[in-house]
Order: structure tokens, then C-alpha cells, then sequence
């Protein structure tokens, strides 16, 4: 089991804003400022919890997005954008990217929440299956 906190704000730009441009009569995709600084960030924080050995089996990832709490109160439910699923497709790309696992199809359970919070962050665990 791997279990951690990252202590940053978390993005609110999604691997949902990818672009595409025609070059040369073919489209061509490509990440936006704000998504590559975005995953940027994701990655900086990933690399402090690496793991040596990364998974391979199947894993179950639990995640809690903390954003901060602005008006609301600590620990209120954000049920408002970015979903969370655009949120964890970022997460895992970035987790792969990091080594948590040679492939995020290892991920065959996920429980993903979003919150307000007096102390932003994401929190993240991954159990084997």
C-alpha cells in the first residue's frame, strides 16, 4: 500500500482541454499553457512520493481532492467543475509518467471525492488488489 498527502492547490484545468490545430492537412493535438503547467505541477509533487518499485498488479486508487475552501466550509462536498473524472485522468497520466505503475489500466477501482478544505491538497492512496 502507498498512502500520501500532497499540500498544494490542486489544478482545476483537466486533460478535458486538450486542443487540436490541422498541420498540413492532419490534426495534430496539443496541451495549452495552463494544462501543461497543470501537469507540470501534478508531476513536481508526484516525484517527492515515488516508489521504487512500481505496481503491477491490479490496484484500487482512492483520491480526495481538497481544494481551497473559499465560502465554503471545511470539508463541504465541491459539487462544482472540473469533474472528477477529467480530474483522475490527468492524476493517473501523471502517475504513470512519475512510476506508480507501468500502466494505469492497473487500475481497476477507483473512489475519487472533492472537498473544500481549510488545507488543500490531494490525498492519495493505492492498494493492491
Amino acid at each position: 500500500m502507498t498512502e500520501f498527502f500532497m499540500a498544494m492547490e490542486p489544478p482545476t484545468v483537466t486533460h478535458q482541454e486538450h486542443k487540436v490545430t490541422i498541420v498540413n492537412g492532419r490534426p495534430v493535438f496539443y496541451d495549452p499553457p495552463e494544462l501543461k503547467a497543470a501537469k507540470e505541477k501534478l508531476i513536481d509533487n508526484l516525484y517527492k512520493y515515488r516508489i521504487m518499485e512500481p505496481y503491477r498488479t491490479g490496484v484500487r486508487l482512492i483520491t480526495k481532492w481538497c481544494f481551497p475552501k473559499k465560502n465554503h466550509k471545511d470539508g463541504e462536498y465541491r459539487v462544482t467543475k472540473p469533474d472528477t473524472d477529467n480530474l483522475q485522468k490527468m492524476l493517473k497520466d501523471c502517475m504513470t509518467l512519475v512510476g506508480f505503475w507501468k500502466d494505469d489500466a492497473l487500475v481497476a477501482s477507483e473512489i475519487t471525492e472533492k472537498f473544500w478544505a481549510e488545507k488543500p491538497g490531494i490525498y492519495i492512496r493505492i492498494e493492491e488488489l
